[in-house]
């Protein structure tokens, strides 16, 4: 980089719970023909197979662990993704901002599942959650509405087939960092089965600046390239 000159970013992707790497397939192909750097994190807590210890601290240093150079960095999260980029934002070098995607914003102390119950509403994916001794897991024919309502068919078919268990503990352990001195951007997605809008507006009111998208809970699948173009300018 020459002197004077402002670097681009690189985009961290961070998915939601149940989810991984994958669920930024198409945003990833749309990133490239747009020339953006980008880097998915696949969280701890969302493996198959996961120790049931595995929390928010884990999946806060998976995401550290992207951020190896010099930066500038832009945080991306999604839904429970949100509980780790606000834990792991304030160790993050020369970020420029947080977006936050239908996402669950705890305060320090406080939980992603406190964060959820700010408001008492029971959503379609609250119908799709089974529990599995000390993981979570999504029943099939459920999750499909309560994540990719707005999805076509073949899409939706091939996210519920990825999607993997959840531990309990990342949703009941507690955030310890302050909030990072950043600006925070919340994109509201309107037609969400999973974090109801009214949360989602709730969460919205925290932040610098809030958008919205008329999408479902996963507007990275549902509609890549209106959501690359929310996410980019």
């Amino acid at each position: 980089m020459k002197d004077g000159a402002v670097s681009s970013p690189t985009y961290i992707l961070v998915h939601g719970a149940w989810g991984g790497a994958w669920c930024w397939r198409d945003v990833g192909v749309e990133l490239d023909r747009r020339g953006v750097t980008w880097r998915a994190v696949d969280l701890p807590s969302s493996k198959n197979g996961a120790d049931p210890a595995t929390g928010l601290a884990e999946d806060a240093v998976a995401v550290a662990a992207l951020a190896d150079g010099v930066g500038p960095y832009v945080l991306v999260a999604h839904s429970y993704g949100g509980a780790v980029v606000s834990e792991v934002a304030s160790r993050i070098p020369n970020l420029q901002r947080c977006i936050y995607v239908a996402a669950l914003i705890p305060i320090p102390k406080e939980s992603a599942t406190d964060a959820s119950r700010r408001i008492q509403v029971r959503t379609l994916l609250d119908d799709a959650i089974e529990v599995d001794g000390e993981l979570l897991r999504l029943k099939p024919d459920l999750a499909s509405d309560a994540l990719y309502n707005r999805c076509t068919p073949s899409i939706s078919k091939w996210a519920v087939a990825q999607l993997s268990t959840q531990t309990i503990a990342s949703f009941r352990s507690h955030r310890v960092s302050d909030n990072a001195l950043t600006e925070t951007i919340y994109i509201r997605c309107t037609d969400d089965h999973a974090v109801d809008p009214e949360l989602q507006q709730l969460f919205s009111e925290e932040c610098d600046f809030a958008l919205t998208l008329e999408s479902d809970h996963s507007p990275f699948l549902s509609q890549a390239s209106d959501f690359c173009d929310v996410l980019l300018n």
